[in-house]
């Protein structure tokens, strides 16, 4: 009678054994059956790595090694497009009269006065008494002005210590000693026009003291929004050329001194990049406008994860300047309408050697940063979820076992 008992036990207990490992088996084989989508963080290395003369919006796309020369490249035509390069710093002259100004003529003559004795006031100076005529004059928009007693004189381009020379020149002979101050009390030839995000979009007379771009920004009461943020183009003729203002803050030799016309625009432009792959956080991440290196932009992310990063497959989506690229590539690469190369930035950080340059390579604003997963690293993730499937199946077995018995 026991032993029966016992080998009814014994029969039982197999079926259930067979159940949960049959149970497992269909879990594993679906899990395997969907491996294939086992949620993949982006394409893998090897996928980016054939992209080089594929093509984006019918334009081939370039894989370029991130190294020293690749950055010395970048650098360099990052100088090219400052505005001390594109604009230069303008030598300080005197300024000169233009059409539209407003200029004050002080006309001095010794005694006994002959031309302008009657017309002015007069004023005590050493070694006797002068008569004094103030005349106030506005150049006409053929570039000349109206002198008692002189006629009509060019004066626009020429600077006031001119036009008093030739004043005095064609007042001798007719005027008693005469002396001559020329002085402009309104300039509305010489000025810069100041827009965007400041506190008084205006335009700003150029001084004799050589108004440099802040100058003229503070003139304007300053930007609205936080310097890390502002961006700052300025326009002279033809040529455009834009900066962070941070920027020219930090480099004295981009606080360029301004000339007559140029249009300075102040932009609110917060800077950003996109961060995507294998790394601790997803997310687009902002940066001041100084700007931040490839090295530091891995920091901001909390760095590569160790259990998924490909250490070899650190990559740069970037829409690049012909002029950054070497002539040899950028010569053979088609450009998109806006002059621009569709561009892959590649580095190891296997080597040692990449560290240094990622220090060197500087994100821009719209980068999209991605870190391809290791070759192993899905396996790795799909044996550790079978696994612990497995187990919690086993063991839920088990606590039905010991219940029953």
């Amino acid at each position: 009678m026991m032993k029966a008992m016992a080998h009814t036990i014994r029969m039982e207990s197999n079926k259930r054994r067979v159940f949960w490992q049959s149970l497992v088996a269909v879990m594993m084989a679906s899990i395997v059956s969907g491996c294939a989508s086992f949620g993949a963080s982006g394409p893998s290395s090897k996928n980016i790595n054939k992209i080089d003369q594929t093509e984006y919006a019918n334009h081939p796309i370039s894989l370029v090694d991130l190294n020293k020369s690749a950055v010395n490249r970048i650098g360099l035509f990052e100088q090219s497009r400052s505005f001390s390069a594109l604009l230069g710093d303008a030598t300080q002259r005197a300024p000169v009269i233009g059409i539209g100004d407003t200029v004050d003529i002080s006309i001095w003559e010794a005694p006994p006065a002959v031309l302008f004795g009657a017309a002015g006031d007069t004023s005590g100076i050493s070694g006797g008494a002068q008569n004094r005529t103030i005349l106030q004059r506005a150049v006409g928009s053929d570039g000349t002005l109206a002198v008692p007693f002189v006629g009509r004189i060019n004066v626009a381009g020429r600077s006031s210590a001119e036009i008093e020379r030739e004043i005095i020149q064609k007042l001798n002979g007719r005027a008693n000693d005469p002396q001559v101050s020329v002085r402009v009390t309104k300039n509305d030839a010489s000025n810069v026009t100041v827009l965007g995000e400041v506190a008084l979009s205006r335009r700003v007379p150029l001084g004799p003291r050589g108004e440099r771009l802040l100058d003229i920004i503070a003139d304007a009461g300053g930007t609205r929004q936080p310097v890390g943020q502002t961006t700052v183009q300025l326009s002279r003729g033809t040529t455009t050329a834009a900066m962070a203002l941070e920027r020219v803050i930090q480099d004295p030799s981009q606080n360029i001194r301004m000339q007559a016309n140029d249009v300075v625009t102040v932009l609110h432009q917060p800077y950003s990049f996109i961060a995507l792959g294998a790394l601790s956080q997803n997310a687009e991440i902002p940066f001041e406008g100084k700007g931040i290196s490839l090295a530091q932009a891995l920091g901001r992310t909390g760095g590569l994860r160790n259990d998924l990063a490909n250490i070899k497959g650190v990559f740069i989506f970037r829409l690049e300047s012909p002029d950054a690229l070497d002539p040899t590539a950028a010569t053979n690469a088609q450009q998109t309408e806006d002059g621009k190369i569709p561009v892959v930035y590649r580095l190891n950080l296997a080597d040692a050697k990449g560290f240094f340059v990622a220090q060197d390579f500087e994100i821009r604003d719209k980068d999209v940063l991605y870190v391809s997963t290791a070759p192993g690293a899905d396996i790795q993730r799909f044996l550790s979820t079978v696994t612990s499937l497995a187990f919690s199946a086993i063991s839920i077995g088990n606590v039905v076992d010991g219940r029953r018995n």
